[in-house]
């Protein structure tokens, strides 16, 4: 089974070809540049590179949020237009779900945390299951670090992603026994990590989504949205 995932919903964005559960490779960019002008030749280049074409492929994937606005809806919509295109089946993985996946080798609980900006952060909490895929322990939601750490329990925690970095001291301060991962790359969510997810649910629960009702979670109202109900 060849699975396409596009990971563009933090400021790294990547695409990633699998085999089964072989990651047959992965472009990943990081830098200030617009995803818009990444993803499509990123895409078109794999394909190339592995000597594949869109027909070939029998799974496609992508984050549903949080995360940038315009980066989810891009990977939505992109996935979206494949899947209609070919007639192949989608499977949605939430952001922190992915980023938990960079981390499937720990034995103690994962808190994924992406800087949501305003003093916030979104978070989750997964434990690693038996079969390496992550398991919710708490719902994905918005709120300050402060808030976060007290709904967390008293265990052994790996912090991850870009906020748990922008916030360590606030962690540490709350949970002295933490770890917090500080390599740059594994702190950004990736298309191999969220393929991997992907081809799991689908094969052990067929978690698929028809293309036309897959929508983002964005777990925050946008600006306009914000201005519009106040």
């Amino acid at each position: 089974m060849i699975t396409l995932a596009i990971e563009c919903a933090t400021r790294a964005a990547s695409v990633a070809l699998l085999s089964d559960e072989k990651v047959i490779g992965e472009i990943y960019l990081d830098t200030e540049s617009h995803h818009s002008e990444f993803v499509l030749p990123a895409l078109e280049r794999l394909l190339a590179l592995a000597k594949l074409a869109i027909g070939n492929v029998d799974l496609f994937a992508c984050t549903t949020g949080p995360g940038s606005f315009t980066g989810v809806r891009m990977g939505i919509a992109t996935v979206k237009g494949l899947s209609l295109a070919v007639g192949k089946p989608i499977v949605g993985v939430s952001t922190l779900e992915a980023l938990t996946m960079n981390l499937s080798f720990s034995p103690r609980l994962i808190c994924p945390l992406l800087d949501a900006r305003k003093n916030q952060v979104y978070a989750g909490l997964y434990r690693i299951g038996e079969d390496g895929l992550p398991r919710s322990v708490v719902a994905d939601y918005l709120g300050d670090i402060e808030t976060v750490l007290k709904k967390l329990p008293p265990e052994d925690i790996d912090f991850i992603g870009e906020g748990s970095l922008r916030y360590g001291e606030t962690i540490r301060g709350g949970f002295p026994e933490a770890k917090i991962v500080s390599i740059g790359k594994i702190n950004n969510p990736s298309a191999s990590s969220l393929g991997m997810v992907a081809v799991g649910r689908y094969r052990q629960q067929g978690m698929v989504v028809d293309p036309l009702s897959l929508m983002p979670n964005y777990l925050r109202l946008s600006e306009a949205e914000q201005k519009r109900f106040s």
